[in-house]
């Protein structure tokens, strides 16, 4: 079992500068249409100061982090038993191109399912920018499968 110990455990800030190129490459790979997300102009004519970052490219940011396995490292979790669980975000400012963005991870809590065959691990991430605002909180739930016949 999860230690729940673990429970509110923060994890090492880290800061992230948003590069327009990535933006715009993001903005194709999801096929966004608006032309707001990769022409300064159309961003600015829209009244942003800048490319503004879609609120999904967050959790692409945040695997810029020096260590984005150190949740499972520090449960030990065995990368072969994982799922993707969830990810949610409650976006609370505007982030744009150029910014720096630091991401203060957490883990919020631990918790089981039928007898201990299923835990679950969320993780809650702060991200604010360089002025300190606020912009964002990122959810991301990891499912933990075990094995028929294996201890939990």
């Amino acid at each position: 079992m999860i230690d729940k110990r673990f429970i509110g455990h923060a994890l090492e800030p880290f800061s992230v500068a948003v590069e327009p190129g990535r933006l715009r490459s993001f903005a194709k790979a999801t096929s966004q249409p608006d032309p707001v997300y990769t022409d300064e102009m159309a961003a600015q004519a829209a009244g942003h100061r800048g490319l503004p970052v879609p609120p999904t490219f967050l959790f692409c940011l945040e695997m810029d982090g020096p260590n984005p396995a150190a949740v499972r490292e520090l449960l030990g979790l065995d990368y072969r038993f994982l799922l993707h669980g969830e990810q949610g975000f409650q976006y609370h400012a505007m982030a744009y191109a150029g910014d720096v963005l630091t991401f203060a991870p957490r883990i919020e809590n631990i918790w089981d399912k039928k007898g201990g065959a299923l835990e679950f691990v969320a993780r809650v991430t702060r991200v604010s920018n360089q002025a300190g605002a606020h912009v964002a909180d990122l959810r991301f739930v990891t499912v933990v499968r075990h094995p028929i016949g294996a201890s939990a």
